[in-house]
């Protein structure tokens, strides 16, 4: 079985990542990582949400960053605030032992000028939504011109929420050197134009079926009245007295 050491992860984020729980690593960290590492050039990693994406870029990130250098070396775009947020944090976690590597997580609803604030003290690796990234930019408070990596993270469902012209936008600000790193659940049209676009003949690595969705979930569709949509929902919790799930709220 294979380790996070024998694929090259140094034991300052071993440390880090061992408290987390983390014993081997999933399939996508085994496939990224050392490929990461090796700096090998632009990837393309099509994975579903929740196998693990998050460690295959974020560790190899951290141990790339030079923390002596005081500027942001790292840029990971993400849809919305809340996985911004969540990237942010796991980020910290792994690289509990790592002296001095600053994270920074950007995004909307939260006061801009503390993110400017933040900035200015000097970041190591943004993890950011689109639509604030770019405003940072539009107002120049922030320095892309050292970022060595640009990872799109669930660029699918970016695209998904509209954020094209943003996307485009940011990269075009990006050093032509650096290396862009694109992880999304699926392949569709405008995330392979983003890759044709943007991207010097990336490596594809392919974790599952292409374009698929998790095996061990079910779809079902209920059509009701919008007056018996809580009515319904409690029903099918009372015949599912198991069941354990996420209701999610426009």
């Amino acid at each position: 079985m294979t380790t996070f050491k024998e694929i090259g992860i140094k034991d300052q984020v071993l440390r880090g990542i061992e408290e987390l729980g983390f014993e081997t690593p999933m399939p996508i960290q085994e496939k990224v990582i050392p490929v990461l590492l090796e700096n090998k050039g632009d990837l393309v990693g099509l994975a579903q949400t929740g196998t693990g994406k998050t460690a295959a870029f974020g560790l190899p990130l951290i141990q790339l960053t030079d923390t002596s250098k005081k500027y942001p070396q790292a840029l990971i775009l993400s849809p919305t605030r809340e996985l911004c947020m969540q990237i942010a944090n796991d980020i910290e976690k792994y690289s509990k032992y790592v002296k001095g590597l600053k994270v920074l997580a950007v995004y909307g609803g939260a006061a801009i000028i503390n993110q400017i604030r933040s900035l200015d003290k000097g970041v190591h690796i943004i993890v950011a939504t689109p639509g604030r990234m770019l405003d940072l930019i539009n107002r120049k408070r922030v320095d892309l011109s050292h970022i060595a990596k640009v990872v799109l993270d669930e660029a699918d469902e970016m695209l998904n929420m509209g954020f094209k012209e943003e996307l485009d936008g940011i990269l075009e600000k990006t050093p032509d050197e650096k290396e862009t790193l694109l992880f999304s659940a699926t392949m569709p049209r405008e995330v392979a134009r983003i890759s044709k676009n943007y991207m010097n003949n990336p490596q594809e690595i392919t974790c599952g079926t292409k374009n698929a969705g998790s095996s061990n979930v079910t779809h079902v569709c209920y059509m009701v009245h919008a007056r018996d949509r809580y009515m319904a929902l409690k029903r099918i919790a009372d015949i599912n007295p198991s069941i354990y799930g996420i209701i999610f709220c426009r």
